[in-house]
């Protein structure tokens, strides 16, 4: 197995991968179902030949660009086990920091004795309702996508995770299926400008869809199409919390700004970058 590995390392290196050693052990150990103490233990015992074929198969599609989690086909988000599919984008670590941002507001609402409900627009493969249902078990919260495929996704990793009694899917765009009113609403739009979306990594422009990342000339569409009807389907003293892209706080601000909501937080990364958003309706 270790050799395996050693082998995986040395073609994503001279392929010029960043991250080869990482690439190479999240994949084989993926593959192989190994836990890191399981490679420590067994790592110098021989593998089958079809477990060996796997792993070359498997090794060719990570050199085509094929990022590691959509060839082992899940992911790990906030601690979830999350299933993957064509039609869903790849749940990021910067998305974890919208869920963090949003419990405290989840938690106050439970302490005022109420039942949270969530509505998560482009929801994909459910990380950011499914996260938060997680943490906070009096919330029920509702998926919404374009793609059926990844409504699909979504509902099977609700499952997968043990909280598919209280979600939802329904298939959008946005709230055009979804009257509701929500305590909260939770989004990580496409936000990329269209202008850029080709120079991405091929690990993004062949793998991701397309509708998960084109904004749009500016890169803010789905800003402007959220903040449209947004007041309609928000409670009195509910909140909204985005992700945005690292250059967009201004600009996002102020489409919200002039929908009626007034921000009450932002959030940067890890790498110092606006990430985080959040507003609540302006007070009259």
């Amino acid at each position: 197995m270790k050799s395996l590995i050693a082998e995986a390392r040395r073609r994503f290196d001279a392929a010029g991968f960043p991250d080869a050693a990482l690439d190479a052990r999240v994949l084989i150990c993926g593959l192989l179902d190994l836990s890191p103490t399981a490679l420590l233990l067994q790592g110098d015992e021989p593998v089958s030949a079809d477990k060996a074929d796997r792993v070359q198969e498997a090794i060719m599609r990570r050199l085509n660009h094929e990022p590691v989690h959509r060839i082992l086909g899940r992911r790990d988000f906030y601690g979830l086990d999350l299933l993957l599919s064509p039609g869903t984008l790849e749940p990021r670590p910067d998305t974890e920091i919208l869920v963090d941002v949003m419990l405290p507001y989840l938690a106050a609402m439970v302490v005022q004795h109420r039942k949270p409900t969530i509505v998560d627009l482009g929801t994909g493969t459910g990380a950011i309702a499914l996260a938060l249902l997680t943490e906070c078990a009096e919330a029920r919260a509702i998926g919404v996508d374009i793609s059926a495929d990844a409504l699909a996704t979504a509902t099977a990793n609700a499952e997968r995770n043990g909280v598919a009694s209280r979600f939802a899917t329904r298939l959008g765009p946005w709230f055009a299926n979804t009257p509701e009113r929500f305590d909260i609403i939770v989004s990580n739009p496409p936000y990329i400008r269209s202008d850029v979306v080709p120079g991405l990594q091929p690990e993004v422009t062949k793998f991701d869809p397309m509708a998960a990342l084109d904004g749009g000339t500016d890169g803010l569409d789905a800003y402007r199409a959220i903040a449209e009807t947004a007041c309609e389907h928000i409670k009195m003293h509910g909140v909204i919390g985005l992700e945005i892209g690292f250059d967009q706080r201004r600009d996002v601000t102020q489409i919200f700004d002039e929908a009626g909501f007034s921000l009450l937080e932002a959030r940067r990364d890890l790498g110092g970058n606006d990430r985080v958003l959040v507003f609540a309706p302006k007070l009259d």
